[in-house]
């Protein structure tokens, strides 16, 4: 299912139940030593669906620690994303030749609880939704943009260094290509500015996103940019999903 939603460059591999056996790494183990049998049990799963896309990538199993804000840390040549949920358990990995930003997230497709949209949404995110939700009625649209911005954080934080809260981006859905695209206000590109060194225009991800066996799953890859006359890389972020 979520190879739908990523480009060929990218290795994914997903789960609808937990996998045994799912061996951890011993620093893995004890990151979930205390933890309750059901969160060690995704805790495995999805590890093991990361290593299968570092063996995707012609890379040897290593283990995956959370790292600063809970980040996931992989080898130097490799961004990554990973993400579980009732149910399902994914992740996708590329080589940071291929790709700079990666994100992806997965929500059951139910309503968010009372209040939690009014927190994570800006006021014409909400707007937007109703239209959806009177429109294409099959799909919980809260739940999908949570999933949405979770997958834009995932992607942003490696890449800048930079946190984002909900309201940091502002999410417009395509229905027709299931597609979403993220402006990031200008107060959380690096330095405080475009991204692309320019001034005045917030950032754009654009990702793509899925609604399937009570699932929802949103998902970005941003392709690296192309190096420059003298070898240097483009810095800029937007781009198309691939």
């Amino acid at each position: 299912m979520i190879e739908e939603v990523l480009p060929s460059d990218v290795a994914a591999s997903e789960a609808f139940d937990d996998l045994a056996p799912a061996e951890l790494y011993p620093e893995e183990a004890e990151v979930v030593a205390r933890a309750v049998a059901e969160r060690r049990n995704e805790f495995a799963t999805v590890r093991l669906c990361a290593r299968r896309c570092l063996a995707e990538l012609g890379l040897p199993p290593a283990p995956v620690l959370p790292g600063r804000h809970g980040a996931p840390r992989w080898p130097d040549t490799v961004t990554g994303s990973m993400a579980h949920c009732t149910g399902y358990r994914v992740a996708a990995l590329a080589r940071t030749s291929d790709i700079a930003m990666l994100g992806v997230d997965a929500e059951p497709d139910r309503p968010l609880p009372a209040g939690i949209l009014e927190a994570i949404a800006l006021p014409g995110e909400i707007a937007r939704l109703r239209t959806l939700g009177d429109t294409e009625p099959g799909v919980c649209w809260d739940r999908l943009l949570f999933s949405m911005k979770e997958a834009v954080y995932k992607a942003w934080y490696p890449a800048t260094g930079q946190r984002l809260d909900f309201e940091d981006a502002d999410i417009e859905v395509d229905v027709a290509d299931n597609s979403f695209t993220a402006r990031i206000v200008p107060s959380q590109r690096p330095g405080g500015s475009d991204a692309r060194g320019g001034e005045g225009e917030a950032d754009r991800l654009r990702g793509r996103w899925l609604a399937r066996r009570n699932l929802v799953v949103a998902a970005i890859a941003i392709p690296t940019a192309p190096t420059g006359p003298r070898g240097e890389r483009t810095t800029g972020v937007s781009g198309p999903p691939g």
